[in-house]
C-alpha cells in the first residue's frame, strides 16, 4: 500500500501555519468562504478548531489527513501502525469514532483530543501560499535525499522518495498549481520514477532529475520574488518543514532504533531543505533579531548531526524527544523574529 504522507489540500494549515499562528488572524466559522488574496485567514467548520492564537494545538482531520499527519499520534501514543489503523477505519462522524471503532482506547484518545478533528480546513491569503511552498518544499526534500540514494548506488532505497513527490505530493497541490498556473510536471515526475525502477543506471536518469527538481523550482518561483526572499513569510515555510521532519523521525525511531529507514530519510530531506532556505534568509534575521538567529543557526547545526548520511546510523544520534526540543527552540525564535519584523515594518 502506498503511504500517504502528506496532509491533504485544505488540511495542510493544521500542521504548517499553526508553528506561527501567533502572526494569523483568527479562524472564522464559514467552511465554505471562497479563497480571497488579501489577509491571511485559515477557516474551519467549527470555531471550538480553531488553530490560530497563542499556544493553541493543530488539529487534524482524520478523515483526510495522510500517514505523515497521523504519524504523530502514532508517535505521541507508541502504537505500532496507528497511522494504517487510523486510515483502514475511515470515515469518522466525530474525532470520538475513534473509541467507538476501537482504534484507540478511551485513556488514549484522552491524550491526542485536543488535536483530532473532523472538519474541513481552508486557507486564504498568506496562509495559503506559506502551505504551498512548504509542500513543494516537501517534495524538493523528498528529491534532496533521492539523489543522495542513487550516488550511493541505492536505487532500491532512493524511488520511494521519487514516487512519494508524485503519489502523494502532487495531487495536495495540484489544484494550487493549476490556480498559478504552473505548467504540469505530473509526467516528468512519473517518467523519472519508471526510469529509476526499470532501469536505474540509464544515463537519462541523471537528465530527468535534473528536470524533476527544475519543475518544483519553476512551481516555487511562480510566488513573487520579494515573498520568497522575506524572513516572516520563509521561517513559517521552515517551521512547516521541520514540523514535517519531526513526525517522520518519531515515527522511524522505536526501542531506540531507526526501525523505518524511509522515514528517516524522509526527515533527513526536509530537514536539509529547510537549513537551505535558513542560508538565503540568514543574514537578514541576524540583522532584524540577533538573538533569535544565533538561537536558530546553532539548533539548526545540531539538528542536522542527527542525520550523519541517508543511510540510517546502526544507532540513532538523538532521540525523538531530542529532536522535537531542538525543533520547539528553533520554531520559537523563528516566531519571536517574526513578530520583530512585523513589528518593524509598522513603524
Amino acid at each position: 500500500m502506498i503511504k500517504f504522507r502528506y496532509i491533504c489540500l485544505t488540511v495542510a494549515t493544521a500542521a504548517i501555519i499553526s508553528l506561527s499562528a501567533c502572526n494569523s488572524t483568527p479562524t472564522t466559522e464559514n467552511p465554505s468562504a471562497p479563497a480571497a488574496n488579501s489577509n491571511p485567514q485559515v477557516t474551519e467548520a467549527a470555531s471550538h478548531n480553531s488553530n490560530s492564537g497563542h499556544g493553541g494545538k493543530a488539529k487534524i482531520n482524520i478523515n483526510t489527513a495522510i500517514l505523515s499527519q497521523l504519524d504523530k499520534f502514532e508517535a505521541q501514543l507508541g502504537v505500532p501502525a496507528l497511522s494504517n489503523k487510523i486510515q483502514a477505519n475511515r470515515p469518522y462522524g466525530k474525532p470520538e469514532d475513534l473509541v467507538t471503532k476501537k482504534v484507540i482506547s478511551q485513556e488514549q484518545f484522552d491524550q491526542i483530543k485536543d488535536t483530532v478533528t473532523t472538519q474541513e480546513v481552508v486557507l486564504t491569503g498568506e496562509a495559503k501560499d506559506v502551505d504551498y511552498m512548504t509542500k513543494l518544499g516537501l517534495m524538493k526534500g523528498h528529491l534532496l535525499v533521492a539523489k543522495e540514494l542513487l550516488d550511493q548506488n541505492q536505487p532500491k532505497q532512493a524511488e520511494p522518495h521519487i514516487g512519494h513527490p508524485v503519489e502523494e505530493i502532487y495531487v495536495d497541490v495540484e489544484d494550487q498549481l493549476n490556480e498559478r498556473k504552473v505548467k504540469e510536471f505530473k509526467t516528468t515526475l512519473v517518467s523519472l520514477q519508471d526510469l529509476v525502477k526499470s532501469n536505474p543506471k540509464d544515463a537519462k536518469v541523471k537528465t530527468n532529475f535534473t528536470s524533476s527538481v527544475q519543475s518544483v523550482d519553476n512551481a516555487i518561483a511562480v510566488l513573487p520574488e520579494a515573498q520568497r526572499s522575506k524572513p516572516g513569510f520563509v521561517l513559517q515555510v521552515i517551521n512547516g518543514l521541520l514540523d514535517a521532519a519531526n513526525s517522520e523521525y518519531g515515527a522511524a525511531i522505536a526501542d531506540g532504533k531507526v526501525s523505518a529507514a524511509i522515514e528517516y530519510q524522509d526527515s533527513r530531506g526536509f530537514v536539509v531543505y529547510a537549513d537551505d532556505l535558513y542560508k538565503g534568509i540568514k543574514s537578514q534575521v541576524a540583522q532584524q533579531d540577533p538573538e533569535a538567529h544565533k538561537a536558530i543557526e546553532t539548533s539548526m547545526a545540531e539538528l542536522l548531526k542527527v542525520w550523519p548520511s541517508a543511510i540510517p546510523p546502526a544507532k540513532p544520534v538523538k532521540t525523538p524527544a531530542e529532536v522535537t526540543k531542538l525543533i520547539k527552540t528553533i520554531e520559537e525564535n523563528s516566531q519571536k523574529a517574526i513578530d520583530k519584523s512585523s513589528t518593524q515594518a509598522q513603524k
